[in-house]
């Protein structure tokens, strides 16, 4: 681009411009590779003007350099030498890296032509003098890996800034570690990532297709050049040892499902629990609660027992101390006219319990008043009683009214109250529970199998069943003072 300008005669300070554009290559002195300048990060650097030597303008000319819209000679921040037209820096910086603007100036036949080029100025570090960096792998690395899978290698290497030599970065494999007998690997294109203007990243991968045994005794080696020198570093395969239930994941899983295993087990079996626990677990009745009776007794008599029952009325006895209430007190129904044997469990045992034990007793046929509403006087009854003792037979499982009695304790049970709750199994009762007409309410066959019971053979001595009195006798509560005191005064 030339400007011109010239000063008229007649006008006084009258000033005229010309502008003219032309192509570069029509000022013929003009090279082309002018138009653009590297210079070195840190050292000194010239910039030249393009068609500042052309022959014809050499002799009268004036060039001012321009970076952006300010004249360098303007800028203070930096020291600034201008020599014959030429701009030279003493020191280069990033910041340098610009477009450049000179201006020559020229005069013919009085006009003043001002020739304008721009200069595109680019800043490059200076070579590097480091070997290669190689960030991974870091001396000696090991890898586990699956056989029969592809698996993939992979090196960083930290390049110093080199102009003439593109990094290089390969991957050998080579057996049992013998550097002699190195095999080139086939290898993906590089991935480059500058990391600053003196430095950049280049990442190598090389992938084996199917890893096997023979894989796994090889090394892996690395190695990045440049024209300073080289660096490598290796990877070895690991047979990954395969986890079929991973320790965080299915530790918790397996906790999650226990937890809802016993939570459903506790949903399904709550009734039984809850029996088993105030069964056994709640505190035991010390007597000191004034309750009219101690046992309630549930049987239902079969014809053998009314049969006994009479007899029974005819043959005196009276009621020992609690002292004399003892396990040795069986001694007297082992000699009791030999037909203890052939009594049955309803009628002999009101009789150890209530006149050898001394225990206040409730039958319903004997201490309930006739004429009453039946299922009020059996839930006042369990009011009034510390302990519900059951004599299970087959007669009784198929009375609805002993049921009843049965079903009131239990609901009684699991409302919280002190009574305690014994069944007494006759032989062959048991065997018998699939075969009742009607059935068996669902929460009495289910509280069947969980209530504390007691086992008597019928027919036996008295001598053979021991064991059941024994038990029966730690079975049952705590005498009260009532009744303490009226064994004593009987």
């Amino acid at each position: 681009m030339l400007c011109g300008a010239q000063q008229g005669k007649d006008s006084g300070r009258e000033l005229a411009f010309h502008l003219q554009v032309l192509e570069k290559t029509s000022l013929g002195c003009t090279k082309p590779e002018e138009s653009s300048a590297t210079l070195i990060l840190g050292a000194g650097g010239k910039i030249l003007c393009p068609g500042f030597n052309c022959s014809d303008q050499a002799s009268n000319v004036d060039v001012i350099w321009y970076k952006g819209d300010r004249a360098v000679s303007e800028l203070r921040k930096r020291p600034i030498c201008e020599e014959k037209g030429h701009l030279r820096l003493c020191k280069v910086y990033e910041t340098d890296h610009d477009v450049y603007f000179c201006d020559i100036r020229t005069r013919e036949q009085g006009v003043v032509w001002t020739n304008r080029r721009a200069v595109n100025a680019t800043v490059i570090p200076q070579d590097t003098r480091d070997s290669p960096m190689i960030i991974f792998p870091h001396g000696s690395e090991t890898e586990e890996v699956e056989l029969g899978q592809s698996h993939t290698l992979k090196c960083e290497v930290t390049f110093g800034f080199e102009r003439n030599f593109s990094p290089l970065v390969q991957w050998y494999a080579n057996n049992h570690g013998n550097e002699d007998d190195m095999n080139p690997l086939q290898m993906e294109d590089q991935k480059k990532k500058r990391r600053s203007l003196t430095e950049y990243v280049v990442t190598q991968t090389a992938v084996i297709q199917e890893v096997t045994l023979i894989d796994l005794n090889h090394t892996y080696t690395c190695i990045a050049s440049n024209v300073v020198g080289n660096s490598s570093g290796t990877i070895k395969l690991k047979r990954k040892t395969g986890v079929k239930w991973p320790a965080l994941v299915g530790y918790p899983i397996a906790s999650l499902l226990l937890l809802v295993g016993l939570g459903i087990i506790v949903r399904v079996k709550w009734l039984e629990l809850s029996l088993i626990y105030r069964s056994h677990c709640q505190q035991a009745n010390n007597g000191e609660d004034e309750k009219e009776f101690d046992v309630f007794l549930s049987c239902v008599w079969s014809l053998s027992g009314q049969r006994a029952a009479g007899l029974a009325l005819l043959s005196p006895s009276g009621p020992e101390t609690h002292a004399e209430a003892s396990p040795s007190s069986m001694d007297q129904l082992n000699t009791e006219e030999g037909d203890a044997t052939q009594r049955p469990l309803e009628v002999l045992l009101p009789r150890v319990l209530e006149d050898q034990w001394g225990y206040r007793l409730c039958l319903l046929d004997r201490d309930l008043l006739p004429g009453g509403a039946y299922t009020e006087d059996v839930v006042h009854a369990l009011q009034r009683s510390r302990m519900l003792i059951c004599l299970l037979s087959a007669d009784y499982l198929s009375n609805s009214n002993a049921v009843f009695v049965l079903e009131s304790g239990i609901q009684a049970l699991l409302q919280g109250s002190q009574l305690k709750l014994l069944l007494i199994w006759t032989r062959g009762t048991a065997a018998s529970l699939g075969q009742l007409d009607p059935p068996l309410p669902p929460l009495v066959w289910r509280a069947l199998k969980v209530l504390p019971s007691l086992d008597w053979a019928s027919g036996r001595p008295a001598r053979a069943n021991s064991n059941f009195w024994s038990s029966l006798r730690k079975a049952m509560p705590v005498q009260s003072k009532a009744g303490c005191a009226h064994a004593e005064s009987e």
